[in-house]
């Protein structure tokens, strides 16, 4: 919490780490959250969701979202992407996660080096979900939030196995993409979706 507690001493209010998921697959929306923290009550075991199993990522998805002071869940649909770029939907999707906030904060840790234009002031951190608590929390719930809609979209739109890639890129999500084509949740502008379809 070192970085939290640098910029609340600066800033003279609340901050909250800021992650996204979904940037990547070739299906369903992009997700963010944001994540203001407790500093006297802390979940044990918050990491870089990538570094985590499904089960943990799930039990801190519950204490996170009991024990911090805020926090809040933004999506960017398939057609916002094709609208704005990948880039800027999940710009969107962070807006969205922080307005979502029920504790407004005056600064975000946001992980990675791009400055989005954001409701409140930015502080870009490069391996952010490495080194602050706030942006690892975020990670956590950005991605059981998109697990658990590419779930649903699996029952919508069942043969592609959204279930287990979540939209990424498997070997039996290009079966399904040759065999069935896109779905509405495909993102069709991207190229490697554009070369399956057109080979």
């Amino acid at each position: 919490m070192a970085l939290e507690t640098l910029l609340v001493g600066s800033r003279g209010g609340p901050v909250c780490g800021v992650d996204e998921a979904g940037r990547g697959p070739w299906a369903g929306p992009v997700s963010a959250a944001a994540v203001i923290l407790h500093p006297h009550d802390l979940p044990e075991g918050i990491d870089d969701s990538k570094a985590l199993t499904a089960d943990r990522r799930a039990a801190l998805e519950v204490e996170i979202k009991a024990r911090a002071l805020a926090w809040g869940v933004g999506f960017a649909s398939v057609d916002e992407i094709a609208e704005l770029n990948i880039l800027h939907a999940t710009g969107l999707a962070m807006c969205r996660a922080i307005e979502a906030l029920s504790v407004p904060p005056v600064a975000a840790l946001v992980d990675g080096n791009y400055r989005f234009k954001l409701p409140c002031d930015v502080q870009t951190v490069v391996g952010g979900d490495g080194l602050s608590l706030s942006i690892a929390a975020a990670s956590i719930l950005a991605k059981t939030a998109r697990d658990r809609l590419m779930i649903e979209m699996d029952a919508l739109y069942p043969g592609y196995g959204f279930a287990s890639h979540k939209g990424y890129n498997a070997p039996v999500h290009q079966q399904a993409l040759r065999e069935l084509g896109p779905c509405p949740e495909h993102r069709r502008g991207w190229a490697p979706i554009r070369a399956l379809l057109e080979g």
